[in-house]
């Protein structure tokens, strides 16, 4: 299982929201690099990168934060927020971003992602409120179910699915194993759990549920997830 840990970047610092909100963002640093490089230390081999500004202003917002990311250490990077047109794919890309993460215009033009998937690393990112489709930076609900969403993509190329649950978020409650299989079983695609992750019993009961993925967020800065034997537990099974 690949553990994915988190750097949410908002105003240019290294945040964690609860539930999305966007007030209720804590700083846990003014520089992210150096967060992502103390993943890399600590043996990660990805960084899961957010612009929560540019989720909510539909273009990107902290680029700046991007750029040194990836001039500091050598993770392969994924990025969401704020990707609505392919200029911006490519030019992420041309930053050395890996992969870039579509989520709202999923929802809103599948079509454009199936056309960016042929022919750039692409990964879903399906964001769910009690199994609904949470779109714009999760402040609105879609009328679509996130499996449904799931099943669309089936075979359209994407790379993977991240699925979240945006109730669990930043609350470390656990995460909802059942959700992430059944987004897992209706998009046969590599899923990647996202929402809720506390401490290593959430990592080994994902190992056993047989998921591909996990994003490690508020787990790792507030202390309750050991990084590093997170990762010597998930590559030895």
């Amino acid at each position: 299982m690949t553990i994915l840990p988190a750097i949410d970047l908002k105003d240019g610092k290294a945040v964690r929201l609860s539930k999305g909100l966007m007030e209720s963002a804590k700083i846990y640093s003014d520089e992210p690099w150096q967060v992502a490089k103390r993943f890399e230390e600590l043996g990660s081999e990805w960084v899961h990168l957010v612009d929560l500004n540019g989720a909510f202003a539909g273009k990107p917002e902290n680029l700046e934060q991007i750029r040194q990311i990836r001039e500091h250490c050598n993770l392969k990077l994924e990025l969401g927020g704020g990707i609505r047109d392919e200029e911006t794919i490519k030019m992420y890309l041309d930053l050395g971003v890996d992969r870039l993460i579509l989520g709202s215009v999923a929802v809103k033009n599948p079509q454009f992602v199936k056309d960016m998937a042929a022919k750039y690393p692409i990964v879903v990112g399906i964001d769910a409120i009690d199994g609904m489709v949470a779109v714009e930076g999760w402040a609105e609900v879609s009328d679509m179910k996130a499996t449904d969403l799931a099943r669309e993509f089936a075979n359209a190329g994407v790379q993977a699915i991240i699925c979240t649950d945006v109730g669990r978020d930043g609350m470390m409650t656990g995460v909802n194993v059942d959700f992430t299989l059944e987004i897992q079983k209706a998009s046969g695609l590599e899923t990647i759990a996202s929402g809720g992750l506390k401490d290593m019993t959430d990592i080994n009961a994902l190992i056993e549920a047989g998921i591909d993925g996990t994003i490690v967020g508020k787990a790792f800065y507030e202390g309750t997830l050991d990084l590093e034997e997170a990762f010597k537990v998930a590559n030895a099974r």
